[in-house]
């Protein structure tokens, strides 16, 4: 048996902590440089505001509905995912963090009531952190994910599942005939891994709800689909394919990209934002104990401006693989400057890591250039360790501009809230 636990409008609920003048009230959190909506309290959907709404086309809202737009805060919301999820692993002994609001939790060998140990870890974290939230459970992935769902909808659509769904649903309590009915009441495209291509699909083969999903034929599904819906299937039939993954795997490539909050166009002001891009990047590649031996830079335009369009892109091979932080800017700045054309309203920027491989694969060949031979293993283990005691940015790169200094390229965050775990200064205080 699993359990999915997943926070409701998560980075809405987020805000909500802490502003409680919000319940209520139409919310959306806007992505990078406020430019579309990444999360939407159910008022919000009811206005119609869909998932990637640009922020023009709905600002009129805030005047006519009153819809309320926030900056993304997202080093608010790592902390409070991670409040969340220590309450959640109460459910079971075995814990996935699947995504910022979502974890699986291997229920086998758990005693008593699941439903009721459900709404015991719901009502914790709601009282303790704040956070609504749904829990599904059944004897697969795939159907908690799915009884999660029915959970969440059940309680925001009354009428449109049974009540006693509602928050907490458990699939396996169900009868035969009630499992049924709830699976031929949800549409196809609501399973785990069904994306809009493969629902038009299923939908032409006369595959539109779930049941039928779960009534295929399993190896018909893997000849004339693939694999890994023949998995869903299974999984759909109560057979277990997916494991819980206990240690994220290992990233094939790390990008850091930003849209820029003002057009840039000095080659020294990119400069400062490659070096940022590339030393966050290298830190991601230390974390997961990785080496990189390419580097790839790009920058463009916005195809939505009217003025001259430029768009390039570059990789550079290392000499051996690294993950030194001085070793990647000084490959993506090489990069800059091979890309670099003056003139252009430059719109974004980025770099990527490619060619990785776990640190533990030792390269060797004659020394030719001693510089980059040194081991910085210790320099880099030291600068990481810094800037996670005392904030992003502590140590960094001389080219990355002075810590504090206002940089052209930055991102708009015209409404962004403080951080009110994160950071001392932005704690909220209580006056008597």
């Amino acid at each position: 048996m699993y359990a999915l636990v997943d926070g409701n409008n998560f980075y809405v609920s987020c805000e909500r902590v802490f502003r409680p003048s919000l319940v209520g009230q139409p919310v959306v959190v806007l992505s990078n440089n406020d430019g579309c909506a990444i999360a939407r309290s159910n008022e919000a959907k009811a206005l119609g505001v869909a998932m990637g709404a640009p922020w023009f086309e709905i600002e009129h809202l805030a005047d006519s509905s009153g819809l309320v737009a926030l900056s993304a805060n997202f080093s608010l919301y790592g902390d409070m995912s991670d409040r969340m999820m220590s309450l959640a692993a109460g459910l079971g002994p075995v814990q996935e963090i699947y995504s910022i609001d979502e974890s699986f939790i291997d229920l086998s060998g758990v005693r008593g009531c699941l439903m009721t140990r459900g709404f015991k870890v719901r009502e914790r974290i709601l009282q303790w952190v704040g956070i609504p939230c749904c829990v599904g459970i059944g004897s697969t992935k795939t159907l908690a994910k799915l009884a999660n769902h029915i959970a969440k909808t059940a309680e925001c659509k009354p009428g449109s599942y049974p009540a006693t769904l509602a928050q907490v649903c458990d699939l396996s309590v169900l009868t035969p005939a009630a499992l049924e009915e709830v699976l031929a009441a949800t549409a196809v495209n609501e399973v785990w891994g069904i994306g809009q291509h493969l629902t038009a699909q299923l939908k032409e083969s006369a595959v539109h709800t779930v049941l039928d999903l779960a009534r295929l034929e399993p190896s018909m599904v893997r000849s004339r689909w693939s694999v890994v819906l023949e998995r869903t299937v299974r999984e759909l039939q109560g057979m277990p394919c997916i494991a819980l993954e206990l240690a994220p795997a290992r990233k094939q490539e790390i990008a850091c990209t930003r849209s820029f909050g003002h057009p840039v166009t000095s080659l020294a002001d990119l400069s400062e934002a490659v070096t940022e891009f590339a030393s966050r990047a290298a830190h991601k590649l230390r974390g997961q104990g990785s080496l990189t031996g390419q580097v790839l830079v790009f920058v463009r335009t916005s195809p939505f401006r009217p003025e001259p369009q430029y768009s390039n892109s570059i990789i550079m091979p290392l000499r051996r693989p690294s993950a030194d932080t001085s070793v990647i800017v000084a490959a993506a700045l090489r990069s800059l400057h091979a890309i670099y054309r003056s003139g252009y309203q430059l719109d974004k920027a980025g770099v990527m890591l490619l060619d990785l491989q776990p640190n533990t694969l030792l390269q060797t060949e004659l020394d030719l250039q001693r510089d980059e031979a040194i081991d910085r293993r210790r320099l880099m283990t030291a600068m990481d360790a810094l800037n996670q005691r005392y904030g992003r940015g502590t140590v960094q790169m001389a080219s990355a501009g002075l810590p504090g200094d206002r940089r052209a390229w930055t991102m708009k965050q015209e409404r962004r809230t403080p951080g009110y775990t994160t950071c001392w200064a932005d704690i909220p205080v209580v006056r008597a």
